[in-house]
């Protein structure tokens, strides 16, 4: 580590992380006055070339987190056809995707424990041999998490965790970024007919991103524990499961059964955009 990254993790090391949280947190919850709400999201937009074509709507969000939490409007992004077809997530940028070799999945040179990013060994041992991909999501991104196949929610499970900022300062001076900060799986199991197996997406917390809401537990942060969906909810491909209340990262693991073909390489990749083709699909 030379001295500028040396003095970069001190820096992060010391910042005062959930506090700085769970402020934001507040402040993003303030309902504002309407001139003060148009103006701050303006000079948002513009400082982060924010683009509201797309969304439900484009102005009168009654504070910060409603607008953060822009919902899409419907028909705003196609769906392939083929349920072999995977898509993304998400709205962001691949980091990283490819191979899970044992139990460590690689991310910048990097390897984290598979383990502890799903929070449970048994459910790591399905992934060996499988891959995965890093979307990261960024301040200009959509933030919501849509489900990247059909399936059935099993269990949600939510971690306690740090807060350091998953950006590429993160990633780069902060060792086991991921699996030190606070994160949910949703473990999604898919039709045997489709032949993809599990696939558990894990959201990733950040600093000033201190909560994660999933669709079916009525809570707008996750508890943290194993809750399990009894009977199991059923998801569409593209249907919403999850919000990042301020942005951070998504991370998608599939079983080795998947045998998925990676129609995408790291850059840029936005909700409902194939991903990945399992043998025998078609994209489109």
């Amino acid at each position: 580590m030379n001295a500028i990254s040396y003095a970069t993790a001190q820096i992060l090391r010391v910042l005062p992380r959930t506090k700085i949280t769970r402020a934001m947190g507040r402040l993003a919850d303030y309902a504002w006055p309407e001139p003060v709400g148009k103006a701050v999201v303006n000079l948002y937009c513009r400082a982060y070339n924010v683009e509201l074509d797309e969304c439900a709507k484009a102005s009168g969000f009654a504070s910060f987190d409603e607008f953060f939490t822009r919902e899409l409007r419907e028909g705003a992004r196609e769906l392939p056809v083929d349920p072999k077809v995977i898509v993304s997530p998400a709205d962001g940028r691949i980091d990283s995707l490819g191979p899970v070799d044992g139990r460590k999945f690689t991310v910048k040179g990097r390897p984290y424990s598979v383990d502890e990013l799903v929070g449970d060994p048994a459910e790591a041992r399905r992934y060996e041999g499988g891959t995965g991909c890093i979307v990261y999501l960024s301040p200009r991104d959509y933030h919501r998490v849509h489900s990247p196949v059909e399936g059935s929610i099993v269990t949600v499970r939510s971690m306690p965790g740090d807060y350091y900022p998953v950006n590429e300062i993160g990633v780069r001076h902060v060792p086991n970024l991921f699996v030190r900060n606070r994160r949910v799986a949703i473990v999604i199991d898919t039709p045997e007919s489709v032949g993809l197996g599990r696939v558990t997406i894990v959201m990733v917390a950040a600093m000033v991103v201190g909560r994660i809401t999933v669709t079916g537990i009525d809570a707008r942060d996750v508890p943290f524990g194993e809750h399990p969906y009894e009977p199991p909810r059923h998801v569409r491909q593209g249907d919403e499961i999850g919000i990042f209340r301020l942005g951070s990262t998504a991370v998608v693991f599939f079983e080795p059964r998947a045998k998925l073909r990676w129609l995408v390489s790291e850059g840029p990749v936005r909700f409902g955009q194939p991903l990945g083709l399992r043998e025998g699909g078609e994209a489109g």
